[in-house]
């Protein structure tokens, strides 16, 4: 398996250990990833609401750089498949605008010309690697292990551009879940927003948010919640003091990244998945599978 890789701003900003256990994982499997070193910021639909334009412009760069390569794009945040899938959409469906953006880049070999493949890392699990190979690969089985599924708004909304997971019962994370060994919590804050979006404008709101999907996943028996999205980890993990000044109660939940759940059922450590870089402590998620 080979792909353009585009790892987004925040895995290698303010979470580097999703881009770390990304590494791993993609390293276990033979994975290749050719990173995409010199595309920008898809924006995160900010971006859009300033300028379309640049907007458009910017991500039609990235995924020509991915074409011109030959290679489907291949991403570990949720926003960023969001954001690259509608573009991708808009692009594909309006060849004259098409053409008006390819007219704002400036090298020939990144201007897209369309019908380029773009996939999370979560969907690759699933379609090109596959449970069964993913199910024989499991060094230290999850077992006993309760995982709150958190989707976020961008892997599953709007769903005609991403056509992979029912938005309102998706179930891609839940087969890779139970593939790992571990139990999947079917509870209502799985398919919510994290409060990200609004954090720099209504905090309060935002901690809210994220406060009641936090407690609904350890309410109905969460030892952990994993994601497959860096910004919704930041608004969980990083935010989650705020969440439990807003909530008035403790909450103490771990935040995993998708592919360090992954790496940890492979057998690895939670060193070499950047687990200490975490705000909220996952040693009891360690302690639950046998990991000292």
């Amino acid at each position: 398996m080979r792909y353009a890789f585009f790892p987004g701003c925040v895995a290698q900003g303010a979470c580097p250990e999703l881009y770390q256990s990304t590494m791993v994982v993609a390293r276990h499997f033979g994975i290749e990833l050719i990173e995409l070193r010199q595309a920008s910021c898809c924006g995160a639909g900010v971006l859009k609401e300033a300028s379309p334009a640049l907007a458009l412009s910017l991500n039609a760069r990235t995924l020509g750089m991915a074409q011109h390569r030959g290679l489907p794009l291949l991403t570990i945040c949720g926003t960023c498949q969001g954001v690259l899938s509608s573009v991708k959409r808009e692009l594909d469906e309006q060849s004259a605008l098409r053409e008006t953006i390819n007219a704002s880049i400036e090298q020939e070999d990144e201007r897209y010309r369309g019908g380029l493949e773009i996939k999370h890392l979560l969907w690759a699990m699933l379609e090109d690697l596959g449970l069964d190979r993913l199910k024989a690969a499991v060094a230290r089985p999850l077992t006993g292990l309760q995982v709150a599924p958190f989707y976020g708004c961008y892997i599953l909304r709007p769903s005609g551009d991403l056509k992979h997971d029912d938005p309102f019962h998706p179930d891609s994370l839940e087969a890779v879940i139970t593939a790992l060994g571990a139990t999947p919590i079917d509870y209502e804050g799985r398919i919510k927003c994290c409060g990200f979006p609004i954090l720099l404008e209504k905090a309060e709101m935002a901690a809210r948010m994220s406060g009641e999907n936090l407690v609904d996943a350890k309410t109905h028996g969460a030892d952990c919640l994993v994601t497959p999205c860096p910004l919704c980890h930041m608004s969980l993990d990083i935010y989650q003091q705020r969440a439990e000044q807003a909530m008035g109660r403790s909450i103490g939940l771990p935040i995993l990244h998708f592919p360090q759940l992954v790496g940890l059922a492979l057998g690895y450590s939670p060193k070499e998945l950047g687990m200490a870089r975490h705000l909220v402590s996952t040693s009891k998620v360690l302690q639950k599978i046998g990991v000292g």
